[in-house]
């Protein structure tokens, strides 16, 4: 055998081949450097999607399902009764509460209420939220492998819990691009919390590429005068200087790929011109002053601070009406081990309006049909007490056997419950959901065969589910 066919391809042969894949791509980017810059690697999806972008709004640090979502009024009976074995099933707790002389059961003080034609039970914390129940698709379900958090919310951003995945972000990037070449196709914002709640890290891994390429992570937003970092042109140097300065550095790098077909020195030379685009895109997006007041009155008090979970809501749509592909907003803060009737007050205070103004505006507009909405975060909390508990005062530890989590807009079956817990809110009895099928089912209303959304890696073929997942049908429309 020849150990180089090329040598004896044919013309016929080199132009098939080149007609698809990484040919095609090459090709296009010739033809139209624009559209190239826009389209994600991997082609077109595998079928037609009910969605054409996502909104994570990610809640880090694990929301209690017991005191927003998952309503258990018999609690009340059994308030300060230890938990019984025949519930607990020797599961495994964490190591700051493995320790404790037993575990007291800690009702939820909030009062919840029924609401739309469905009937969701929605805390009193919800109120905003509570408006939307119609709109909504709650999985009561939902349960992981991992018990503390950096694990957990790795899990969750890319299906696995060992650092270096590609995130869903950059899978989505990777698959599809952006419909607007002039931002990224993946764009994220932290939030500050108003409150002086346990607010867990986010390690930049949790919207990074992994092993796919580098122009596929996250781009992150920040508050203030430069959203993003090194972006604006330093005192002296015209947009003039800055375009020549670019057009050497990419002879340079092109020099370089020549020599060494490096992919990552092409996304090099995308990410700069990618930058230079920014320029001009983004502080125009970031801008709100031309928003109308009556968008921060529905926003809530906190919007027309910069950084702060509103403002970033109002980013979000802002974001979805000009193409980028996934947006996500993380809010952190809602790690309650302690005191949680007073940081869970105030966590809602700032997620509560803000989240319910963003569906309800994506829906007046006509986004919401193809924008699917996420909300959530890497776990749920305990049924029983975290140290002192008192009739007014709990605090819950982490619990991975079930949680709750809200989905609306891009193909998700409105209004629907999925999904159900025992009398403790400690295990899954009716149609569990795991973070794959999760995964596997938001990849189907963005028109994936999740199985077949793989990149080759160290001789092996990876995908966001691993080699789980199930699609929910429940939640498709």
């Amino acid at each position: 055998m020849n150990p180089n066919p090329f040598l004896e391809m044919t013309r016929r042969q080199f132009l098939g081949r080149t007609s698809t894949g990484i040919g095609a791509a090459a090709l296009a980017s010739l033809l139209n450097p624009q559209i190239s810059a826009a389209q994600g690697v991997a082609g077109l999806p595998h079928f037609a999607p009910k969605a054409k972008r996502v909104i994570w709004l990610t809640q880090a640090g694990a929301p209690s399902q017991l005191d927003l979502f998952d309503y258990k009024p018999g609690l009340r009976s059994q308030y300060n009764k230890d938990l019984p074995n025949s519930v607990r099933k020797g599961q495994r707790v964490t190591g700051m509460t493995s320790n404790q002389p037993r575990f007291p059961i800690a009702p939820s003080i909030f009062t919840f209420k029924q609401y739309g034609k469905a009937g969701h039970w929605l805390s009193e914390l919800l109120p905003h939220t509570a408006h939307l129940a119609d709109d909504l698709c709650i999985i009561r379900s939902m349960h992981t492998d991992a018990i503390n958090h950096d694990p957990g919310m790795t899990l969750l951003q890319t299906g696995s819990q060992v650092a270096g995945r590609p995130s869903f972000g950059s899978w989505l990037s990777y698959g599809l691009g952006s419909d607007n070449a002039e931002l990224p196709a993946f764009v994220v914002m932290v939030s500050r919390p108003s409150g002086s709640g346990n607010a867990q890290p986010l390690h930049e891994r949790m919207w990074g590429s992994g092993f796919l390429s580098a122009r596929y992570q996250g781009v992150r937003f920040s508050a203030g005068k430069d959203p993003v970092l090194f972006l604006a042109n330093s005192p002296g140097i015209t947009p003039e200087r800055r375009r020549a300065m670019l057009d050497d550095i990419a002879g340079l790098n092109r020099i370089k790929l020549d020599d060494y077909q490096d992919p990552e020195i092409q996304a090099r030379i995308d990410q700069y011109e990618m930058a230079f685009r920014m320029q001009s895109s983004v502080p125009e997006l970031a801008d709100l002053s031309k928003e109308p007041a009556s968008v921060f009155e529905r926003y809530g008090p906190e919007s027309r601070k910069p950084g702060s979970y509103a403002a970033n809501c109002i980013l979000a749509r802002r974001l979805a009406e000009r193409g980028v592909r996934f947006i996500q907003l993380y809010h952190r803060g809602w790690d309650q081990h302690s005191n949680l009737p007073a940081h869970i007050r105030s966590q809602c205070y700032d997620i509560d309006q803000p989240g319910a103004a963003l569906v309800g505006e994506l829906k007046e507009r006509g986004l919401l049909e193809d924008t699917l909405v996420l909300w959530g975060g890497e776990f749920g909390r305990s049924v029983y007490s975290q140290g002192q508990l008192t009739e007014t005062d709990y605090g819950r530890d982490h619990h991975p056997r079930c949680f709750s989590l809200w989905l609306a807009g891009g193909g998700v079956k409105p209004g629907a419950i999925i999904g159900e817990t025992d009398d403790f809110s400690y295990n899954v009895i009716k149609d569990p959901v795991h973070i794959h099928d999760l995964n596997a089912t938001a990849l189907h209303l963005m028109g994936f065969d999740h199985t077949r959304l793989t990149v080759r890696n160290q001789g092996r073929d990876y995908r966001l589910t691993d080699v789980h997942g199930e699609i929910v049908q429940a939640i498709l429309a």
